[in-house]
Protein backbone atom coordinates (compact mmCIF):
# COMPACT_ATOMS: atom_id res chain seq x y z
CA UNK A 1 0.00 0.00 0.00
CA UNK A 2 1.69 3.21 -1.56
CA UNK A 3 0.80 6.66 0.86
CA UNK A 4 0.16 9.99 -1.44
CA UNK A 5 1.19 12.25 0.29
CA UNK A 6 -1.98 14.72 -0.82
CA UNK A 7 -4.23 11.96 1.39
CA UNK A 8 -1.21 12.47 4.09
CA UNK A 9 -1.75 16.07 4.04
CA UNK A 10 -5.48 15.95 4.15
CA UNK A 11 -5.38 13.89 7.16
CA UNK A 12 -3.16 16.01 8.72
CA UNK A 13 -5.75 18.80 8.13
CA UNK A 14 -8.25 16.43 9.77
CA UNK A 15 -6.19 16.11 12.87
CA UNK A 16 -5.54 19.65 13.63
CA UNK A 17 -9.57 19.96 13.18
CA UNK A 18 -10.14 17.21 15.78
CA UNK A 19 -7.50 18.34 17.53
CA UNK A 20 -8.73 22.31 17.96
CA UNK A 21 -12.49 20.76 18.60
CA UNK A 22 -11.44 18.50 21.22
CA UNK A 23 -8.27 19.75 23.25
CA UNK A 24 -9.38 18.25 26.81
CA UNK A 25 -8.83 14.68 25.06
CA UNK A 26 -5.73 16.02 23.53
CA UNK A 27 -4.71 16.57 27.04
CA UNK A 28 -5.87 13.62 28.50
CA UNK A 29 -4.16 11.29 25.37
CA UNK A 30 -0.44 13.69 26.29
CA UNK A 31 -0.85 12.78 30.12
CA UNK A 32 -1.32 9.11 29.31
CA UNK A 33 1.46 9.42 26.92
CA UNK A 34 3.82 10.97 29.34
CA UNK A 35 2.79 8.73 32.46
CA UNK A 36 3.32 5.39 29.83
CA UNK A 37 1.52 2.83 28.91
CA UNK A 38 2.96 -0.26 30.29
CA UNK A 39 1.51 -4.02 29.63
CA UNK A 40 -1.28 -4.98 31.59
CA UNK A 41 -2.63 -1.33 31.44
CA UNK A 42 -6.40 -1.17 31.29
CA UNK A 43 -8.19 0.72 28.79
CA UNK A 44 -11.96 1.24 28.85
CA UNK A 45 -13.90 3.53 26.25
CA UNK A 46 -17.66 4.36 26.99
CA UNK A 47 -19.75 5.77 24.36
CA UNK A 48 -23.14 7.24 25.19
CA UNK A 49 -25.25 7.84 21.87
CA UNK A 50 -27.82 10.80 21.63
CA UNK A 51 -30.38 8.60 21.61
CA UNK A 52 -29.31 7.25 25.07
CA UNK A 53 -27.28 4.17 24.20
CA UNK A 54 -24.91 3.26 26.13
CA UNK A 55 -21.70 0.52 25.03
CA UNK A 56 -18.58 0.11 26.71
CA UNK A 57 -15.71 -2.14 26.56
CA UNK A 58 -11.99 -2.10 27.25
CA UNK A 59 -8.90 -3.78 26.09
CA UNK A 60 -5.56 -5.05 28.41
CA UNK A 61 -2.49 -4.12 26.99
CA UNK A 62 -0.34 -6.41 25.70
CA UNK A 63 3.29 -6.20 24.69
CA UNK A 64 2.20 -6.68 20.51
CA UNK A 65 0.15 -3.37 21.48
CA UNK A 66 2.87 -1.43 22.58
CA UNK A 67 5.05 -2.96 19.62
CA UNK A 68 2.25 -1.53 17.77
CA UNK A 69 1.64 1.97 19.62
CA UNK A 70 5.73 2.44 19.23
CA UNK A 71 5.66 1.56 15.39
CA UNK A 72 2.81 4.54 15.16
CA UNK A 73 4.82 6.89 16.91
CA UNK A 74 7.96 6.13 14.65
CA UNK A 75 5.90 6.66 12.10
CA UNK A 76 4.64 10.10 12.69
CA UNK A 77 8.16 11.71 14.21
CA UNK A 78 9.58 10.54 10.70
CA UNK A 79 6.27 12.31 8.85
Amino acid sequence: MALNPMQLIGLKNDFDKFKNNHPKFIQFVTALAQAGIHEGTILECKVLTPEGREMQANIKITQDDLDLLQKIKEMSQNA
